[in-house]
């Protein structure tokens, strides 16, 4: 995925979209922070069907037993108040 600068995309908006709806999503950066994505719509759509972990864990198949029990967590260190 190739980054591209906020100015530069302005100036070549138009170059940057048929990139992106030909699969070549671009990075944009503003001071050299990555601030936004442009990807085609049509990944985007395909991106946003993925379910969230929440979805998945509650309507997975598993049943009493599918999974080992987990032993506590020790701590790593006293608490301090």
């Amino acid at each position: 995925m190739k980054e591209i600068q906020l100015k530069e995309a302005k100036a070549k908006f138009s170059h940057v979209v048929d990139e992106a709806v030909a699969g070549e999503a671009a990075v944009i950066t503003r001071h050299g922070r990555k601030e936004a994505v442009i990807i085609s719509y049509s990944e985007y759509e395909r991106l946003s069907r993925v379910p969230s972990l929440g979805w998945l864990l509650t309507n997975s198949p598993l049943e009493e037993g599918d999974l080992r029990k987990r032993q506590p967590s020790k701590a790593l260190r006293k608490p301090v108040f």
